[in-house]
C-alpha cells in the first residue's frame, strides 16, 4: 500500500504541476520528507497525510481508496483496509467500501491510551465529522472547544480549522468516524 499511495502522492503533485520545493512551501512539509514519501521509503504519518489532502482537496479516505482495489458495494470485515500510523499510535480502518463519487464515508478509529494527534488544517474546509466513541475515552478540540467523550458519545461537527484528537487513557480508545464531504 505504501508504494501505491507514494505514487499517487507523485502523479498527484505532477498534476498539479508543482516542484518538491512548491509543495514543500505549499504544505510546509520538508522536500526531503515529500520525496522520500512518494517514494515510498517512509510511511506518512496521519498529521502530514492530513496536510497533503488539505492541498489536494481530498479527504484522507478518498486519498486512501484511489490506491486500493476497484470500489466494491460490500467489503467484509477482514477485507477492509488498515493503514496505521506507528509514530502517534493511530489505527484507521476504513469500513465503507470506496467510492470517490459519494460524501460520505465511515472510518473506526483507534487510538492507544497517550496518543494525542494535531491536525493543523482539515482535508476540506467544512468537512462535516460524527465522533461516536464506543470504547474508551477520548478528547477533540476543534475551533477552540476541547470536548471530552466516552463510550456511547457523540460529537458532530464541521471542520474549519486545527484539530486535535487525544487518548489520555488508562485504555485505548476506539470510535467510529463519519465523514461528510461539505
Amino acid at each position: 500500500m505504501d508504494t501505491r499511495l507514494g505514487a499517487r502522492l507523485a502523479e498527484l503533485r505532477a498534476q498539479h504541476g508543482w516542484s518538491l520545493g512548491e509543495l514543500a512551501d505549499r504544505t510546509g512539509i520538508s522536500r526531503s520528507t515529500l520525496s522520500r514519501a512518494e517514494r515510498a521509503e517512509t510511511s506518512p504519518t496521519a498529521s502530514l497525510l492530513n496536510r497533503l489532502c488539505s492541498v489536494y482537496g481530498r479527504t484522507m479516505s478518498q486519498l486512501l481508496s484511489e490506491v486500493e482495489a476497484e470500489p466494491a458495494p460490500l467489503v467484509r470485515a477482514a477485507d477492509q483496509p488498515v493503514w496505521q500510523d506507528r509514530a502517534s499510535g493511530f489505527v484507521r480502518r476504513s469500513v465503507s467500501p470506496p467510492h470517490g463519487g459519494l460524501r460520505g464515508e465511515l472510518v473506526e478509529g483507534r487510538l492507544a491510551a497517550g496518543a494525542d494527534i494535531a491536525y493543523d488544517r482539515p482535508p476540506v474546509p467544512g468537512l462535516e465529522q460524527h465522533i461516536w466513541v464506543l470504547q474508551g475515552t477520548l478528547g477533540v478540540t476543534a475551533q477552540e472547544t476541547e470536548h471530552h467523550l466516552g463510550a456511547g458519545d457523540c460529537l458532530r461537527l464541521r471542520v474549519w480549522g486545527p484539530t486535535r484528537f487525544r487518548c489520555a487513557g488508562p485504555e485505548d480508545a476506539r470510535y467510529a468516524l463519519v465523514v461528510v464531504g461539505p
